[in-house]
């Protein structure tokens, strides 16, 4: 079985690595798109331009606005002089925020009565204009905070009376840094697409060039030929998901705090139901075309209903019931933990024993579609 299985694998490579471009798709496209899209993919907010409308032009007023930029969130675009150009400032999108401060502001601020300030921001973008409103929200209690403070110290109060103050830290990600989540889900997207479009054209490219047939009647059984397509390509994926690995260290700063040798070992379960797929794609399809045309099919709900992009447990609870059959779901819950968590078997379990159910179920109807196909 050994050198039979050998010489399958050499054949595999030399067909998959002979001709130049394929070796750039198998090893330099899934890193490249990784760190592309690790650049755009971010929910970090910041540089929001702001544009000031102060009718009340006073130092406090003043004050009130170098609040808002004096951090990296916010900085003026634009000043306006009445409230006829809100409007057409935030239709033209050359501002995301609006900050009104009306006439009066000081006065009410210096006579202890509560001073009223607007912002309006753009809602088209539901995602960042909350994150706008919650720095805004930061800010506005900071300056509320220092103001209090004041007003105490000018009545000969130098100690203020004790409040309820709550300190808040993120555990992981402590500065939330969007790269660090995203990051990892690149790794496990680009590692499902390029495993499963480069396997499931694995046994169509044989039966297109008329070699399957050749294959056949030599003396190598079935679960040999399954190993040898499946094989190179977890291997090929090792190397990707090296580089890529590499690559999130030294551009983004993401490491894998947890073990790697168990990180690694959950990947091959993950590339080789992911194989599984492709083989069950691969053995029903007559044409490659046939057979990238079904692995677009299977990327798009795999990964929009992985919990890459949406929340699992915002969806309805069908749709999150259908996530228990998606193996990139468990494997992002695999490599985000122990990327960012540095958590073990002890934490995993649940998410292994999924992720090892799939493979081996998509590994069998593989295996028994092979066999009606070739019969």
């Amino acid at each position: 079985m050994g050198r039979r299985l050998l010489c399958m694998l050499i054949k595999e490579f030399l067909q998959m690595l002979r001709d130049p471009r394929m070796r750039v798709v198998v090893f330099g496209t899934p890193v490249i798109q990784m760190t592309i899209m690790a650049f755009a993919l971010t929910t970090d907010v910041t540089n929001i331009r702001m544009a000031v409308l102060d009718l009340d032009k006073t130092p406090s007023s003043r004050e009130f606005i170098s609040a808002f930029t004096a951090g990296e969130y916010f900085r003026i675009s634009a000043t306006l002089t009445s409230q006829n150009e809100i409007t057409p400032i935030l239709d033209r999108a050359e501002a995301r925020a609006v900050l009104q401060i009306p006439s009066g502001f000081s006065k009410d601020l210096h006579n202890g009565r509560t001073s009223t300030a607007q912002l309006l921001t753009d809602g088209t973008d539901s995602n960042s204009t909350a994150i706008v409103q919650g720095y805004a929200g930061y800010i506005l209690a900071d300056y509320n905070d220092r103001m209090r403070k004041k007003r105490l110290a000018k009545k000969g109060i130098t100690d203020p009376p004790v409040q309820i103050e709550t300190a808040s830290r993120a555990w992981y990600n402590a500065n939330q840094e969007s790269h660090f989540y995203y990051v990892p889900s690149l790794i496990a997207t680009m590692l499902f697409i390029f495993s499963l479009l480069l396997t499931s054209i694995g046994i169509v490219r044989e039966k297109e060039i008329g070699t399957i047939e050749q294959v056949m009647v030599t003396p190598i059984r079935r679960i040999e030929f399954i190993l040898g397509k499946t094989i190179p390509y977890m291997i090929t994926g090792y190397i990707s998901m090296s580089f890529m690995l590499l690559v999130a260290y030294l551009v983004f700063g993401v490491y894998v705090r947890g073990s790697i040798v168990l990180l690694y070992g959950l990947t091959g379960i993950y590339l080789a139901g992911n194989m599984g797929i492709a083989l069950i794609i691969s053995g029903s399809a007559r044409t490659q075309q046939q057979a990238l045309l079904t692995s677009f099919l299977v990327l798009m709900p795999s990964v929009m209903l992985s919990g890459f992009m949406f929340p699992i447990t915002n969806m309805p609870e069908a749709v999150r019931i259908a996530t228990f059959g998606n193996p990139m779901r468990w494997y992002l819950e695999i490599l985000r933990f122990i990327v960012m968590k540095d958590v073990g078997i002890a934490a995993l379990w649940p998410a292994i024993l999924a992720q090892t159910c799939l493979t081996v179920t998509f590994l069998t109807v593989a295996v028994g579609r092979f066999k009606k196909t070739l019969a």
